[in-house]
């Protein structure tokens, strides 16, 4: 792995990834990072010649990696090593996959930060998981001066636009959304039973989000008790064991699935059993989780309801047409910011860029997509 002192500028700013707006869910499962895969690609880009920074931001919505290059052949590399990492044929992905450079990629990076390229528009959970991309890079000895620039000024970006528009106005994370939609299902959630299957972050964002609407009972579970225990003891909810709700999942009425499992936890089978003791009252499963933890056929399921991301997405988009002139002043405070931020980046990579590299970005380079 490359250290930041061996880190120097080099000729060409780049973006390459995927995200909601260029895969659907059932793609972006099959492209997610796990930890340990996330850590095997940063090793291979660390040894890869040419590439002098990177930062890997990989979310439930996106993995992009950003990069510093010397020429614009790396960029085909660096798919090439994510596609060849996940199992996922090279040209396949080259018809959905995000690649952009110069202006346009800084551009992007200011939007994701802003919660402005979301399916939640105007999300604040984008911002914290950017920043712990950055820092990640950091560790890692990947980000150099230009990633640096371009990152904290993405912050600070990010920081102005939400303080000076109403883009977080409304419905603007999972949690509340998801708990919206609980409540079009159920009406008064304080007769229902809530489980949360999964204690991470976005379990206690979901429950935090749904104590909120006072539920008749909240329950947690994760693999880790202990770690149950722990979000239990923060939202005044019941620890179960992982297993034990499972086993118990036909008391809940809604169930909130965010786990980091490789693959589906909740089969039809289970579903079915858990409604035989409903007597045909409704269940919900919110499936918050990628790779999902919820079977798709678990929908066929009379008096079943499933909801999952690009779900709530499309619940967020009913409150995102009020919200478009808030889109348009967001984006033209950071299309003046990213030229700010090209007019010293440029200089910083013309100054090592190999005879023969164009000064602009290539002319092939998608133009960034609408939003």
């Amino acid at each position: 792995m490359q250290t930041s002192t061996q880190l120097t500028p080099s000729g060409e700013l780049f973006l390459v990834g995927a995200t909601h707006r260029t895969a659907p869910l059932g793609l972006r499962e099959r492209l997610a990072l796990t930890a340990e895969s996330e850590a095997v690609l940063a090793e291979q880009l660390g040894r890869m010649p040419a590439l002098g920074e990177f930062v890997i931001l990989n979310t439930c919505n996106r993995v992009e990696i950003y990069g510093v290059a010397e020429t614009p052949a790396v960029r085909g590399r660096v798919a090439a090593a994510f596609c060849d990492l996940q199992g996922f044929a090279r040209d396949d992905f080259a018809r959905l996959r995000l690649d952009l450079a110069g202006p346009a990629a800084v551009q992007h990076l200011l939007e994701v930060a802003s919660g402005l390229d979301s399916q939640m528009l105007g999300e604040n959970e984008i911002f914290g998981q950017v920043k712990r991309a950055y820092a990640t890079a950091q560790e890692r000895g990947a980000a150099g001066p230009v990633l640096n620039r371009v990152f904290q000024k993405a912050f600070q970006a990010a920081k102005h636009v939400r303080a000076s528009t109403a883009i977080t106005a409304g419905l603007v994370s999972v949690a509340n959304v998801a708990v919206d939609h609980a409540v079009r299902v159920f009406g008064d959630l304080s007769c229902a039973r809530v489980l949360l299957l999964g204690a991470g972050e976005i379990g206690l964002k979901g429950g935090r989000a749904f104590r909120s609407r006072h539920p008749a009972a909240l329950a947690v579970a994760s693999r880790r008790l202990e770690r149950a225990q722990e979000v239990a003891a923060e939202l005044g909810a019941t620890a179960l064991a992982f297993d034990q709700a499972l086993a118990g999942l036909g008391e809940y009425d809604v169930v909130v699935c965010s786990t980091s499992a490789p693959g589906t936890l909740i089969s039809p089978q289970l579903a079915r059993e858990a409604m035989g003791r409903r007597r045909g009252r409704p269940m919900l499963f919110i499936d918050v989780a990628l790779p999902r933890d919820v079977e798709p056929g678990v929908a066929g399921l009379e008096a079943v309801f499933v909801c999952n991301l690009d779900d709530l997405a499309r619940i967020a988009a009913e409150n995102r047409q009020a919200r478009q002139a808030e889109i348009a002043k967001c984006r033209q405070m950071l299309e003046h910011r990213t030229q700010s931020l090209w007019s010293h980046i440029d200089p910083m990579l013309r100054a090592v860029r190999p005879a023969g590299l164009p000064e602009a970005p290539p002319a092939w380079a998608p133009a960034l997509p609408a939003t």
